[in-house]
Protein backbone atom coordinates (compact mmCIF):
# COMPACT_ATOMS: atom_id res chain seq x y z
CA UNK A 1 0.00 0.00 0.00
CA UNK A 2 3.16 2.41 0.11
CA UNK A 3 2.90 3.08 -3.54
CA UNK A 4 -0.18 3.81 -2.70
CA UNK A 5 -0.21 6.02 0.00
CA UNK A 6 2.16 7.90 -1.84
CA UNK A 7 0.13 8.25 -5.26
CA UNK A 8 -1.94 9.80 -3.16
CA UNK A 9 -0.24 12.22 -1.66
CA UNK A 10 1.05 13.05 -5.18
CA UNK A 11 -2.50 13.65 -7.20
CA UNK A 12 -3.79 15.62 -3.75
CA UNK A 13 -0.50 18.39 -4.14
CA UNK A 14 -0.92 18.24 -7.26
CA UNK A 15 -4.87 19.17 -7.46
CA UNK A 16 -4.42 21.50 -4.60
CA UNK A 17 -6.14 24.40 -6.43
CA UNK A 18 -8.11 22.35 -8.93
CA UNK A 19 -11.51 23.57 -10.10
CA UNK A 20 -13.91 21.97 -7.70
CA UNK A 21 -15.59 19.53 -9.64
CA UNK A 22 -12.03 18.25 -10.63
CA UNK A 23 -10.48 17.91 -7.24
CA UNK A 24 -9.15 15.55 -5.20
CA UNK A 25 -12.82 15.06 -3.84
CA UNK A 26 -13.72 14.19 -7.42
CA UNK A 27 -10.54 12.04 -7.67
CA UNK A 28 -11.47 10.20 -4.23
CA UNK A 29 -15.28 9.25 -4.60
CA UNK A 30 -14.19 7.62 -8.38
CA UNK A 31 -11.19 5.67 -6.61
CA UNK A 32 -13.98 4.56 -3.98
CA UNK A 33 -16.19 3.37 -6.88
CA UNK A 34 -13.89 1.88 -8.57
CA UNK A 35 -12.98 -0.38 -5.57
CA UNK A 36 -16.54 -1.36 -4.53
CA UNK A 37 -17.19 -2.51 -8.77
CA UNK A 38 -13.82 -3.97 -9.04
CA UNK A 39 -14.88 -6.66 -6.02
CA UNK A 40 -17.48 -7.93 -8.59
CA UNK A 41 -14.91 -8.11 -11.22
CA UNK A 42 -11.68 -9.91 -12.28
CA UNK A 43 -9.57 -7.31 -12.23
CA UNK A 44 -5.71 -6.22 -11.30
CA UNK A 45 -6.98 -4.36 -8.11
CA UNK A 46 -3.60 -2.10 -8.29
CA UNK A 47 -3.90 -1.29 -11.59
CA UNK A 48 -7.63 -0.18 -11.08
CA UNK A 49 -6.21 1.74 -8.23
CA UNK A 50 -4.02 3.98 -9.22
CA UNK A 51 -5.95 4.18 -12.70
CA UNK A 52 -8.50 5.94 -10.45
CA UNK A 53 -6.00 7.70 -9.01
CA UNK A 54 -4.00 9.10 -11.84
CA UNK A 55 -7.53 9.18 -14.33
CA UNK A 56 -7.78 13.08 -14.18
CA UNK A 57 -3.90 14.31 -12.62
CA UNK A 58 -3.94 16.96 -15.47
CA UNK A 59 -7.03 17.06 -17.31
CA UNK A 60 -6.65 19.20 -20.66
CA UNK A 61 -9.82 21.21 -20.09
CA UNK A 62 -7.60 22.84 -17.78
CA UNK A 63 -4.79 22.77 -20.16
CA UNK A 64 -5.43 24.49 -23.33
CA UNK A 65 -7.18 20.94 -24.31
CA UNK A 66 -3.44 19.41 -24.11
CA UNK A 67 -4.53 15.63 -23.65
CA UNK A 68 -0.60 14.81 -23.36
CA UNK A 69 -0.09 16.35 -20.52
CA UNK A 70 -2.05 13.76 -17.99
CA UNK A 71 -0.33 10.60 -19.38
CA UNK A 72 3.03 12.58 -19.19
CA UNK A 73 2.61 13.20 -15.54
CA UNK A 74 1.56 10.02 -14.06
CA UNK A 75 4.56 8.16 -16.29
CA UNK A 76 6.96 10.56 -14.17
CA UNK A 77 5.56 9.75 -11.46
CA UNK A 78 5.21 6.01 -11.65
CA UNK A 79 8.55 5.57 -12.98
CA UNK A 80 9.95 7.49 -10.16
CA UNK A 81 8.33 5.19 -7.77
CA UNK A 82 9.68 2.11 -10.30
CA UNK A 83 7.05 0.74 -11.04
CA UNK A 84 6.94 -2.04 -13.63
CA UNK A 85 6.46 -0.79 -17.18
CA UNK A 86 3.58 -2.91 -17.96
CA UNK A 87 1.23 -1.51 -15.14
CA UNK A 88 2.64 1.79 -16.42
CA UNK A 89 1.68 1.49 -19.72
CA UNK A 90 -1.62 -0.08 -18.98
CA UNK A 91 -2.29 2.93 -16.47
CA UNK A 92 -1.31 5.53 -19.28
CA UNK A 93 -3.84 3.90 -21.20
CA UNK A 94 -6.71 3.95 -19.10
CA UNK A 95 -5.76 7.37 -18.22
CA UNK A 96 -6.26 8.40 -22.64
CA UNK A 97 -9.30 6.39 -22.98
CA UNK A 98 -11.54 7.23 -20.07
CA UNK A 99 -13.03 10.06 -21.44
CA UNK A 100 -16.47 10.60 -22.57
CA UNK A 101 -14.91 13.08 -25.58
CA UNK A 102 -18.70 13.93 -27.20
CA UNK A 103 -19.91 10.21 -26.83
CA UNK A 104 -18.93 9.49 -31.15
CA UNK A 105 -15.11 8.46 -30.02
CA UNK A 106 -14.00 4.72 -30.78
CA UNK A 107 -11.59 4.02 -28.02
CA UNK A 108 -8.12 2.33 -29.06
CA UNK A 109 -7.76 0.26 -25.63
CA UNK A 110 -10.27 -1.77 -23.84
CA UNK A 111 -9.50 -3.68 -20.82
CA UNK A 112 -11.59 -5.36 -17.60
CA UNK A 113 -9.44 -2.32 -15.41
CA UNK A 114 -10.16 0.33 -18.05
CA UNK A 115 -13.96 -0.51 -17.66
CA UNK A 116 -13.87 -0.14 -14.20
CA UNK A 117 -12.46 2.82 -13.83
CA UNK A 118 -14.34 4.45 -16.82
CA UNK A 119 -17.72 3.25 -15.19
CA UNK A 120 -16.52 5.41 -11.61
CA UNK A 121 -15.70 8.04 -13.39
CA UNK A 122 -19.21 8.62 -15.37
CA UNK A 123 -20.85 7.22 -11.91
CA UNK A 124 -19.79 10.78 -10.43
CA UNK A 125 -20.43 12.86 -13.58
CA UNK A 126 -24.20 11.45 -13.18
CA UNK A 127 -26.95 11.89 -9.96
CA UNK A 128 -26.98 14.18 -7.03
CA UNK A 129 -22.95 15.28 -7.50
CA UNK A 130 -23.26 14.82 -11.61
CA UNK A 131 -25.62 17.76 -11.19
CA UNK A 132 -23.64 19.85 -8.99
CA UNK A 133 -20.37 19.51 -10.88
CA UNK A 134 -22.08 20.49 -14.19
CA UNK A 135 -23.50 23.45 -12.66
CA UNK A 136 -20.39 24.09 -10.99
CA UNK A 137 -18.11 23.89 -14.06
CA UNK A 138 -20.60 25.93 -15.88
CA UNK A 139 -20.12 28.71 -13.90
CA UNK A 140 -16.60 28.58 -13.91
CA UNK A 141 -16.59 28.92 -17.70
CA UNK A 142 -19.35 31.89 -17.33
CA UNK A 143 -22.27 29.37 -19.23
CA UNK A 144 -25.73 30.15 -19.22
CA UNK A 145 -27.90 27.91 -17.12
CA UNK A 146 -30.21 27.29 -19.55
CA UNK A 147 -31.56 29.15 -23.07
CA UNK A 148 -34.63 27.79 -24.60
CA UNK A 149 -33.59 28.80 -27.99
CA UNK A 150 -30.44 26.86 -27.99
CA UNK A 151 -31.21 23.04 -28.49
CA UNK A 152 -28.23 20.19 -27.60
CA UNK A 153 -26.16 19.07 -29.84
CA UNK A 154 -26.31 15.55 -30.31
CA UNK A 155 -24.23 14.58 -33.12
CA UNK A 156 -21.43 16.84 -31.81
CA UNK A 157 -17.36 15.00 -33.18
CA UNK A 158 -14.45 15.23 -30.44
CA UNK A 159 -13.54 18.98 -31.14
CA UNK A 160 -16.72 20.32 -30.97
CA UNK A 161 -17.45 19.06 -27.64
CA UNK A 162 -14.40 19.85 -26.50
CA UNK A 163 -14.98 23.61 -27.67
CA UNK A 164 -18.56 24.03 -26.78
CA UNK A 165 -20.06 27.20 -24.70
CA UNK A 166 -23.62 25.71 -24.92
CA UNK A 167 -25.66 26.84 -21.66
CA UNK A 168 -25.15 24.13 -18.88
CA UNK A 169 -28.36 22.40 -19.06
CA UNK A 170 -27.69 21.13 -22.66
CA UNK A 171 -25.05 19.31 -21.17
CA UNK A 172 -27.40 17.08 -19.46
CA UNK A 173 -28.47 15.94 -22.89
CA UNK A 174 -25.37 16.05 -24.60
CA UNK A 175 -23.85 14.06 -22.04
CA UNK A 176 -25.16 13.22 -18.65
CA UNK A 177 -28.17 11.62 -19.75
CA UNK A 178 -26.71 9.56 -22.32
CA UNK A 179 -24.04 7.85 -19.71
CA UNK A 180 -26.40 5.21 -17.88
CA UNK A 181 -26.17 3.32 -21.72
CA UNK A 182 -22.38 3.21 -21.41
CA UNK A 183 -22.15 1.62 -18.47
CA UNK A 184 -19.54 -1.63 -18.91
CA UNK A 185 -19.88 -3.44 -15.61
CA UNK A 186 -23.17 -4.77 -13.80
CA UNK A 187 -22.18 -2.80 -10.64
CA UNK A 188 -21.72 0.44 -12.42
CA UNK A 189 -25.06 -0.33 -14.50
CA UNK A 190 -27.23 -0.74 -11.20
CA UNK A 191 -25.82 2.69 -9.72
CA UNK A 192 -26.08 4.47 -12.43
CA UNK A 193 -30.17 3.51 -13.41
CA UNK A 194 -31.05 5.07 -9.68
CA UNK A 195 -28.79 8.40 -10.69
CA UNK A 196 -29.94 8.62 -13.90
CA UNK A 197 -33.70 8.78 -12.47
CA UNK A 198 -32.73 11.46 -10.33
CA UNK A 199 -31.81 13.54 -12.87
CA UNK A 200 -34.71 13.15 -14.86
CA UNK A 201 -36.96 14.36 -11.42
CA UNK A 202 -34.61 17.44 -11.51
CA UNK A 203 -34.65 18.68 -14.86
CA UNK A 204 -38.84 17.92 -14.41
CA UNK A 205 -38.90 20.18 -11.20
CA UNK A 206 -36.17 22.65 -13.21
CA UNK A 207 -38.38 23.33 -16.48
CA UNK A 208 -41.46 23.33 -14.64
CA UNK A 209 -39.64 26.43 -12.31
CA UNK A 210 -38.58 28.01 -15.02
CA UNK A 211 -41.83 27.83 -16.61
CA UNK A 212 -43.27 29.01 -13.23
CA UNK A 213 -45.68 26.24 -13.00
CA UNK A 214 -43.91 25.16 -9.46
Amino acid sequence: MILIDKTIAFVKEKLDNAEGGHDWFHIERVYKNSILIAKEEDCDIMVVKLGALLHDIADSKFHDGDETIGPKTARAFLESENVFEETINHVINIIENISFKGGNFENKFSSKELEIVQDADRLDAIGAIGIARTFNYGGFKNRALYNPSIAPNLNMSKEEYKNSNSPTLNHFYEKLLLLKDKMNTATGKKIALERHKYMENFLSQFYAEWEGEK
